[in-house]
């Protein structure tokens, strides 16, 4: 097999993909260049945004070496084997077969993409990271023959735009509406040609606590918060949502307080928070509520790219992965990188 050998980048922060992974996002990105080295496949790769290159196909499956977080360890496998754990720590049990594929896409797509940029090199000396706040969750111990048969069945497949790779962003449930990069994840390049705002009907297998939620925070905690993100305003006396994007999620968040009043990106402000509670940007209710702030929204995630629960209502529909994945984005090929 040969060995994926690319670049390490500089600067890096990790752009994000599922919910959990936020904190991978809002960064600018630093173009990657052909490398040439011995035991390594000479390979030219772009993204969009940085200077063009062109995406070739591998006369095999590349070898990749990935940071073993749990373990503390560095380990080279093919990465198809990698695919399949980061599927299976990405996605439920028992979901079908053509939600898992639609899912293997994705991470590949952003494995390559991602280690275009320098991966995990700059941190760990590797490709990639199990760790999820640095790159994608992985479980090797979930891997099902379902899975199995999923990442086998898109084999060597990524998402391409003018033969870049793309940013292979996708969130746990939409609420209904997929958002853009700059509404969903504060994103400060240029919108991505390639990312498509899908408005969804009623899911009926999202379940009940992502499709509404309720969140309460201490105003203490989210007063630390806004220090954090340079907007200190002192005791927190009122907060509301002063901007929203084109499909009503919150874009910006104002807080007034014993210092002033400042406004915060409400994607950036989500992930400084805690990510996982406030579940999203779509919110129903932002509010003062004695010593807490109370909200309510809809949907988990940023909302860009592939919703996950929505892949699993398409599959239940029959679709294809290959029609599910271009269900959330445009403009794109999916090209087979290997065999």
């Amino acid at each position: 097999m040969g060995k994926l050998c690319l670049p390490a980048t500089q600067n890096r922060k990790i752009e994000g993909a599922e919910d959990s992974m936020d904190l991978r996002s809002r960064t600018k990105t630093i173009v990657a260049v052909a490398l040439v080295a011995a035991g390594c496949l000479a390979l030219v790769i772009g993204w969009p945004g940085g200077k063009k290159g062109t995406v070739r196909n591998f006369a095999k499956e590349p070898t990749i070496t990935v940071y073993i977080k749990a373990d503390d360890k560095k380990e080279e496998m093919p990465i198809e084997e990698y695919i399949a754990g980061v599927v299976a720590g990405e996605m439920k049990p028992n979901w079908p077969l053509e939600a898992y594929a639609a899912q293997a896409i994705l991470a590949r797509s952003f494995t390559m993409e991602f280690i275009s940029r320098g991966g995990t090199r700059a941190l760990h000396g590797t490709d990639i990271s199990t760790d999820h706040e640095e790159a994608q969750a992985y479980n090797a111990d979930n891997i099902t023959p379902i899975i199995r048969r999923a990442v086998e069945m898109t084999r060597g497949e990524v998402m391409t735009h003018n033969d870049q790779y793309i940013r292979a962003w996708f969130h746990s449930y939409s609420g209904g509406h997929t958002a853009t990069a700059k509404e969903g994840l504060n994103f400060q390049e240029d919108e991505p040609p390639y990312i498509r705002s899908v408005k969804l009907k009623d899911n009926p297998y999202a379940p009940a606590d992502v499709k509404e939620w309720r969140a309460s925070f201490p105003l203490s905690k989210v007063q630390d918060v806004l220090k954090d993100l340079g907007a200190d305003v002192g005791d927190i006396r009122e907060a509301e949502i002063s901007k929203k994007g084109s499909t009503g999620r919150a874009t910006e968040l104002t807080f007034q307080g014993t210092k002033g009043r400042k406004t915060v990106s409400a994607a950036d402000f989500r992930v400084a928070l805690d990510a996982m509670t406030m579940k999203s940007t779509w919110l129903t209710r932002f509010e003062v509520q004695g010593k807490n702030l109370v909200m309510m929204g809809k949907g988990f995630g940023h909302g860009v790219g592939l919703s996950q629960w929505d892949a699993y209502m398409l599959a239940k529909e029959g679709k294809t992965p290959e029609e599910i994945v271009k269900y959330f984005f445009k403009d794109i090929e999916i090209k087979k990188l290997w065999d």
